[in-house]
């Protein structure tokens, strides 16, 4: 007997969570799939969803700008903000995403490890990710950035809710609510 299809198996509609790692990406349009990403401390986490081709994304990047070490982006992109969300966006295009549509939302951008404030890393993602929406006419609709705190950022691919819980706390924070008739 071969191998049986999770369709078969009856669990085609079980939600599964997809861990994005630091320094990475992933898109998805199967809405049984919970986009998640850890350790948002000084790192920026960006969700993009399309309500009509229901794609969504999640990254999770280190750095502003990819000009400080253009091997390390050229390897890997997500890394940094710039070329990381200029990833993430045509990964979404591929799967039929369009950007007038998308709704970005963010978190992390703390101050961690710089108990001085001399490097500025969380403000300085967060202000590139400002930056580049502002240059492109989209909006960052939720957000929840910048503190001394460490968060944890979830998508559901299906209806484009986005989640955080942050460090510590067992509640969690809706940064853009669920579409209706999902």
């Amino acid at each position: 007997m071969g191998a049986m299809t999770i369709e078969a198996m009856g669990l085609a509609n079980l939600t599964h969570k997809v861990v994005v790692g630091i320094a990475d990406m992933a898109v998805s349009n199967n809405a049984t799939v919970t986009l998640a990403t850890h350790a948002l401390g000084s790192c920026i986490g960006v969700s993009v969803f399309d309500p009509v081709a229901r794609v969504g994304g999640l990254l999770h990047y280190m750095l502003p700008v990819c000009s400080i070490d253009m091997a390390k982006a050229k390897s890997q992109p997500q890394m940094f903000g710039d070329s990381g969300i200029a990833a993430l966006f045509r990964s979404a295009y591929d799967l039929g995403a369009q950007k007038h549509r998308m709704i970005l939302c963010a978190a992390g951008g703390a101050q961690v490890m710089d108990a001085s404030g001399v490097f500025n890393i969380g403000r300085r993602n967060y202000d590139i990710l400002k930056q580049i929406a502002q240059e492109h006419g989209l909006k960052i609709t939720g957000e929840h950035v910048g503190g001394t705190v460490s968060r944890t950022m979830y998508l559901q691919v299906g209806n484009g809710e986005v989640r955080i819980r942050i460090s510590g706390q067992a509640e969690e924070i809706i940064l853009c609510k669920q579409l209706k008739n999902s």
